[in-house]
């Protein structure tokens, strides 16, 4: 059985310094996503929306996995992917105090042979299983992100925005401008690791200032 192993592969991607800030080229690749909303008021952990969100993500990507795994001719054996999300509010000010509702896209990369047609029979069989609003909200597309700075948090996450000052510092010493939505990716759980040990990926795109 071929075996993928997509993190080491796309190491450059989803495992940057955290004591400095690195210019990527993000290419494009098969995501399934899922869009939703924080209301003032409300945590990831509170929400039951966010909440379902993350369990239909996990739910389809698993049943892609043992899809893959099983299947008769060229069975391709992988690691499921890492949870990410795109955050932004609709003023366009990203302040972690502000009271407006947060707009997200969750969302979970893909092997390259992962085609619209197997995610579509993935959402079928957990259907079957599992019925649930979440997962009928789901979509499979093709992202791609260009251009962007990153680097790796260690902490909690209300401590981000240290981070992303250091992370507005590098920009602004280097000439680019933010474009599109922050871009987080969770390499720890917070219901097992201490919040001091949690290592968030924080992503930016970016443009060349004129």
């Amino acid at each position: 059985m071929e075996k993928i192993d997509l993190r080491r592969e796309l190491r450059y991607l989803y495992s940057p310094p955290s004591k400095s800030v690195v210019v990527i080229d993000v290419p494009a690749f098969n995501y399934v996503m899922v869009d939703g909303t924080l209301h003032p008021g409300e945590t990831p952990e509170t929400s039951n929306e966010f909440q379902q969100s993350i369990g239909a993500l996990y739910g389809v990507s698993y049943t892609l996995k043992f899809q893959a795994k099983l299947r008769k001719e060229n069975p391709i054996n992988y690691s499921v992917m890492a949870l990410e999300g795109l955050w932004w509010v609709e003023s366009g000010k990203f302040d972690f105090q502000t009271v407006e509702p947060w707009f997200y896209t969750l969302l979970m990369l893909q092997p390259s042979f992962i085609t619209a047609e197997m995610y579509q029979e993935a959402v079928h069989q957990l259907m079957q299983k599992h019925p649930s609003p979440a997962v009928e909200c789901l979509r499979f597309e093709r992202f791609e992100e260009g251009l962007c700075v990153q680097t790796m948090h260690i902490g909690p996450y209300a401590d981000e925005p240290i981070t992303i000052q250091k992370m507005q510092d590098f920009m602004q010493a280097k000439g680019y401008s933010r474009r599109g939505k922050h871009h987080e990716i969770y390499l720890g759980d917070p219901r097992r690791a201490s919040p001091d040990k949690l290592k968030t990926v924080l992503r930016q795109p970016v443009e060349a200032v004129a």
